[in-house]
């Protein structure tokens, strides 16, 4: 909004000048603390001080100690209960922790043990009922997912985001994983890769790539709400992202690579760098990271067993040259590129030196 439409609002009646002039104050505010950060900066924060990892270590051990006390004086009668006990005990600290202090990997590490708590629960009663295991999968990461939900909807954690994502990727793959190709894998038949294999494992693979795109566009979709990249939403688009990147990039790559297609993939590997410089997001240049590899080793071919280190050498000058000139080669691609939809709120480019 411009000053130009805050004066509009006042006089139309839909703000008071008060609220205006603490939108306008909010607003320098915002645009102040993105200029003094680094123009190449990506925000991100695991933690803020040791602090929070000596609370983090000590939630572990305490959660753990509850647990192990709920089972000795329950017995086994109540044991499908403790799991349901800790996530009670992790919600509960939570809203110390998370809502009154804002304490980043304390607040992680309860919702871990939420979501385990509640994982471990559902699978137990389901494991008890005559459903099959397909269907007892399915239901049991839908609800920890859900419940994962009630956790963002309640503490707006970022990281809450991922273990949702996390939870609905594995009801999507008790949905479409075959019990051959599990037990093939397990045993060590199945190559991975296999899974990801739009021609070998169509109904897998499918689903993970449908689940990146899902991911893709959950994450632009908060990215958007925070171009200046200052809030939570960004934060969660982060996590989105990281779950995304994985599932788009190893299907692509990994159906392209067992086609025999490596000029094809070499194209598609161009095109996952494009997109990582346009939306501002080096997740998914990290999740190709071995194909480039592979892509490489490809051109340099067969140089009397050295061919890796051509590889090392060619494959880390790319990524630090990358990594060192993201914002002017990003500013140069977005120059580049015509006026689409969106693309006014994605995060500012400017090549800068």
């Amino acid at each position: 909004m411009t000053p130009d439409d805050l004066r509009a609002a006042v006089a139309a009646g839909v703000l008071t000048e008060a609220q205006a002039a603490s939108v306008q104050a909010l607003a320098n505010d915002r645009a102040g603390k993105r200029a003094a950060l680094p123009a190449e900066d990506e925000p991100f924060e695991f933690f803020r001080g040791f602090s929070e990892i000596f609370i983090s270590i000590g939630l572990v051990i305490l959660l753990t100690g509850a647990s192990a006390l709920l089972t000795v004086i329950g017995g086994f009668a109540l044991l499908t209960l403790v799991p349901l006990a800790t996530a009670g005990m992790a919600w509960w600290w939570a809203g110390y922790f998370t809502l009154k202090r804002r304490m980043t990997l304390p607040s992680m590490v309860l919702a871990t043990a939420f979501g385990t708590g509640i994982a471990i629960f559902a699978f137990t009663v389901l494991a008890q009922t005559d459903l099959g295991e397909r269907t007892t999968a399915i239901l049991g990461f839908s609800l920890s997912a859900l419940g994962m939900v009630a956790w963002y909807r309640r503490f707006r954690l970022p990281f809450s985001a991922f273990l949702t994502g996390a939870f609905a990727l594995g009801a999507v793959y008790a949905v479409t994983a075959s019990a051959e190709n599990l037990v093939g894998f397990f045993v060590g038949g199945t190559d991975i890769r296999a899974f990801f294999d739009l021609g070998e494992s169509p109904a897998f693979a499918t689903a993970t790539l449908l689940f990146g795109l899902a991911a893709f566009l959950t994450g632009m979709w908060f990215d958007t709400r925070d171009p200046h990249r200052l809030g939570r939403h960004a934060a969660t688009a982060f996590w989105c992202h990281l779950l995304a990147a994985p599932a788009l990039v190893n299907t692509v790559a990994v159906t392209l690579l067992n086609g025999g297609g490596i000029g094809f993939l070499a194209v598609a590997l161009v095109f996952i760098t494009l997109l990582a410089l346009v939306i501002d997001r080096r997740s998914f240049l990290t999740a190709a990271i071995v194909y480039i590899a592979i892509v490489i080793g490809w051109f340099t071919g067969d140089s009397g067993g050295t061919s890796w280190i051509f590889v090392l050498l060619t494959l880390g000058a790319f990524i630090t040259a990358i990594g060192t000139w993201w914002v002017q080669l990003r500013a140069k691609v977005m120059d580049m590129l015509p006026d689409f939809p969106g693309k006014s709120r994605l995060p500012p480019y400017g090549s800068t030196e």
